[in-house]
């Protein structure tokens, strides 16, 4: 595993981001947080996840004088509105049905506070699937229950596997950690 200066928090439920962490050779202790998703009315989809992975850090208020927390939060964005988690199989229907046979963006915002200062970004993936069917959505939803993503989709398991037939950014961006510019805002305080 790689030595990192300061310890790593990575203040997320998602199972997803931290299996991105610990796969890039990071070692680090999750950071419990309840934060509640209220979004401004006025907000662009574009300005989502930045200000949720904003908000989710300064709602911690954990000093990191003596560590690094990483907050993250993802949207999928879809003829200018964005979609969200789905609350139940209707919702996921309806979500995957939208998604089919077209092309979306998927933007993940980072907000992760250091002894050093403060790093924010935005990462985009565009997204194209290809018609799906009305039972390899009933299938994607009855095994493997997208109910805690984004789209109500993961680019890794069946619908992704199967439905993408093209992606422009980085896959693990849509997955919910863009790890490649994640790693580079870390570098600094990799122990060589």
């Amino acid at each position: 595993m790689l030595k990192t200066e300061y310890p790593i928090f990575l203040a997320s439920k998602s199972p997803r981001r931290s299996e991105i962490l610990r796969n890039a050779g990071f070692e680090f202790q999750l950071l419990d947080q309840n934060f509640d998703e209220n979004i401004p009315l006025n907000m662009t989809p574009e300005t989502i996840p930045l200000f949720l992975s904003n908000a989710k850090l300064h709602s911690l208020a954990v000093n990191v004088a003596n560590k690094i927390v990483i907050c993250a939060d993802t949207v999928v964005i879809l003829s200018n509105g964005s979609i969200g988690k789905p609350q139940d199989v209707d919702e996921a229907v309806l979500m995957l049905n939208q998604l089919s046979n077209s092309t979306h963006r998927v933007l993940t915002g980072v907000s992760i506070g250091t002894p050093k200062g403060f790093v924010e970004f935005v990462d985009t993936t565009i997204v194209t699937f290809k018609k799906l069917d009305k039972w390899e959505i009933d299938f994607y939803i009855e095994n493997y229950k997208p109910f805690d993503k984004a789209g109500s989709y993961g680019v890794q398991d069946f619908i992704g596997m199967i439905g993408i037939t093209h992606l422009d950014g980085s896959f693990y961006n849509v997955m919910g950690l863009p790890i490649h510019k994640v790693y580079k805002a870390l570098q600094p305080f990799i122990l060589k």
